[in-house]
């Protein structure tokens, strides 16, 4: 804070010397305003100040007191209360300047407050590191030719240790987020949800730049050789892989965290933000931060999207002739025996009757459909129908040989704090199907 103690700067020291040799006569008016670069009735009006007045005539007349726009010093005690509080707690300057405008009404420049922070002894969380000189690669022109997709561990709940993933995908061509989805782990239901909200809010993009990650693409491809593909020996595609082929979207492995660049930056930066946005909304679980998510790309979009070289969207609309939640499932072939029964995952499914359910023969292929939207389907031809849990009858055992339940462990999906809806239908409101759901989805990857 200022005092009222008069102290001259170094450039106010040399015009006070340069006016007083010109009052004890050592130099003319001319020469001395010259020095001072003024014009010599100025330099006029300078000399006759000093003499009445002595050296705090150099001074402005506004120098020791308060701007009228300044703020009062109990702004400045709240804000510095407010940073220090438990809510904001490891929270960059900038992000706190936004959270003051919008939680508290308080417009404060950046400048203003980093000086406040600082002067009080706090240094911003996002200090910024040493300059690396490295290769820019060059943006995408148009929005929806290539979206960065990954998925990050972290923390983002304050006072829990708990990691949770956050699946999310980025434009390339705008830095602008498509959709965040956050489950226990990485795992195939949170890139089919990404992939749903941003197919849903945006579009089908032209390409998806993700990496090596076995939800992506087998590991067995990386092992053919270039005779094997000459020979055109293939290996199969991962249930994520295979839904992008049918909404024809080219999946873009990358060899590295720098190469996708774009999302790994991403991550840094919501590391530092969300955890802050989810203490003042007070969110602690994973499905109220899923409803938070929904919309907070749209706030994020606003402060860091840039326009693309061409302003025309390389997004597409989906077909309405295309039911996006047969493909953004788990697809296996199975047949069905003679009694219309089909096995899948230990278990028997029947087809539920239908006008056309006799359309199927004996010992037909089909392909089984399994999501946590509608359980479990089977497609035979262009025909999709519904199925019900079929249990065989049971045989008759001794007492001495009926297996106990083992309770599950401590890292089992059963324990996750996500979890589908309790009744998807009628046929599977019991717990043995939604456990079969959960194990299929959420479970860990290597």
């Amino acid at each position: 804070m200022k005092t009222d103690v008069i102290t001259l700067n170094r450039k106010q020291l040399i015009r006070l010397d340069i006016i007083n040799k010109a009052n004890a006569g050592y130099i003319t008016v001319a020469d001395g305003a010259a020095s001072l670069g003024v014009s010599e009735r100025q330099f006029k009006r300078l000399k006759k100040k000093v003499r009445e007045n002595g050296e705090a005539s150099l001074i402005h007349q506004n120098s020791l007191k308060k701007p009228h726009n300044a703020f009062k010093e109990s702004t400045y005690q709240q804000i510095i209360t407010l940073f220090t509080s438990d809510v904001y707690e490891n929270v960059n300057f900038k992000h706190f300047q936004e959270l003051l405008l919008e939680h508290h009404q308080i417009d404060i420049s950046y400048s203003s407050l980093y000086s406040l922070l600082t002067s009080n002894g706090f240094q911003s969380p996002k200090k910024r590191r040493r300059f690396k000189p490295h290769r820019r690669r060059k943006r995408k022109p148009q929005a929806g030719l290539l979206l960065q997709v990954d998925a990050t561990p972290f923390p983002w709940f304050k006072n829990s240790k708990a990691k949770y993933s956050i699946h999310g995908a980025i434009d390339d061509a705008t830095s602008t987020i498509t959709s965040l989805y956050m489950c226990k782990n990485e795992c195939m239901q949170g890139y089919f949800e990404m992939l749903r909200h941003t197919i849903q809010s945006f579009g089908v993009p032209v390409s998806i730049y993700a990496d090596r990650h076995t939800i992506f693409r087998s590991p067995k491809a990386d092992k053919l050789s270039i005779e094997d593909e000459l020979a055109g020996i293939s290996v199969k595609d991962t249930q994520f892989g295979r839904a992008l082929s049918e909404l024809n979207i080219t999946l873009i492995p990358a060899r590295s965290p720098q190469a996708k660049g774009r999302i790994e930056r991403l991550w840094d930066t919501l590391q530092s933000r969300l955890p802050v946005e989810f203490a003042i909304h007070g969110i602690t679980t994973i499905d109220a931060a899923n409803e938070f998510l929904k919309k907070y790309p749209l706030k994020f979009n606003n402060m860091f999207s840039v326009q693309p070289e061409n302003i025309d969207s390389s997004f597409s609309p989906l077909p309405e002739s295309i039911n996006l939640d047969y493909i953004l499932c788990v697809k296996e072939p199975r047949t069905i025996d003679r009694g219309g029964v089909l096995s899948y995952y230990n278990r028997s499914f029947k087809i539920v009757d239908s006008p056309y359910s006799d359309l199927i023969p004996h010992n037909a292929k089909v392909q089984v459909f399994v999501s946590p939207k509608f359980g479990v389907k089977v497609q035979y031809k262009s025909y999709v129908f519904d199925t019900i849990r079929f249990i065989k009858p049971k045989k008759t055992i001794e007492k001495s040989q009926i297996q106990l339940p083992v309770k599950p462990s401590e890292d089992h999906c059963w324990r996750y704090e996500q979890s589908f809806p309790t009744k998807i239908t009628d046929e599977y409101s019991n717990q043995e199907i939604l456990s079969m759901l959960e194990n299929i989805f959420l479970s860990k990857y290597a």
